[in-house]
């Protein structure tokens, strides 16, 4: 692929930098107009987004010094390596959930409304961010026969993020922006549907994710990190998915009913 987009001098632009970037404007784009349709204040829900985007760099590069400790303390080489990693993606999710539940406390927005609108917008730019880890090489797969296998053959992959070269490999970034175009598909096809309640369309998204995430895990071939046998991401997936699912069951419980529920309910019980 092409790690490096162009070189201006000496000023070389990184593809990964150029698509993360794309991929946190295209979610804030998303979040801000859904914000307007719903009636909040779109100014409010960009403010919000600049301190999520900031939250999430830094836990997605925290949680990935965490699980590769060694390898970047090995040597300062090593560590600048960090930089220009991407990080670990539930690292900055993790980050950017508190720092977001911080901020609508403090711009008094609604929480789970708030959620339910940055969602699709985190399923966006995930699916472009993802992209440009195809581009860069990085959360690579594992060695395939398959007949949609990636091989990486430029050297500064290699040196970045040590992306095995000429060796047919998965090509997992592409599994995972696929499963987030079906994820923000269905996610905004279905929020109206049934019976919608607050949280619902957040906790849907968090529910998928995890969902995929565990199952592409198995075909990831970069080092991520380990606990209790399986890859980091899949540890906090197996905790991520059944709390979803509890978050979901509790709202769906505690959703008031509407005046027309319950006119329907006291009918059916006449």
């Amino acid at each position: 692929m092409h790690p490096i987009l162009f070189e201006l001098g000496p000023i070389t632009i990184y593809s990964y930098g150029v698509l993360l970037a794309a991929a946190y404007l295209l979610g804030l784009w998303l979040a801000a107009r859904r914000a307007r349709q719903a009636g909040l204040d779109a100014n409010k829900v960009l403010d919000l987004g600049i301190w999520v985007i900031i939250a999430a760099l830094v836990g997605a590069k925290a949680l990935l010094f965490i699980v590769d400790f060694e390898q970047f303390t090995s040597s300062w080489q090593e560590f600048t390596t960090l930089l220009r990693s991407g990080g670990v993606f539930y690292g900055g999710l993790i980050a950017a959930v508190v720092v977001c539940v911080y901020q609508l406390r403090k711009h008094k927005l609604p929480l789970w409304t708030s959620g339910d609108l940055f969602a699709p917008g985190i399923a966006l730019g995930y699916m472009v961010g993802r992209l440009g880890c195809l581009l860069a090489g990085c959360c690579y797969g594992k060695p395939t026969d398959v007949a949609w296998a990636v091989t990486f053959t430029d050297p500064v992959a290699n040196l970045n993020v040590g992306t095995p070269l000429n060796i047919p490999l998965h090509p997992t970034q592409l599994y995972e922006a696929g499963a987030e175009l079906l994820i923000l598909i269905f996610l905004l096809v279905s929020e109206r549907r049934g019976r919608p309640f607050h949280g619902r369309t957040f906790w849907a998204y968090m529910l998928l994710y995890a969902i995929s995430r565990y199952i592409i895990e198995f075909y990831r071939g970069d080092p991520r990190g380990m606990v209790l046998g399986m890859s980091t991401s899949q540890f906090i997936s197996l905790i991520l998915a059944p709390l979803s699912l509890a978050m979901l069951v509790w709202l769906a419980r505690s959703r008031p009913e509407s005046p027309q529920e319950m006119r329907g309910r006291r009918k059916a019980a006449a």
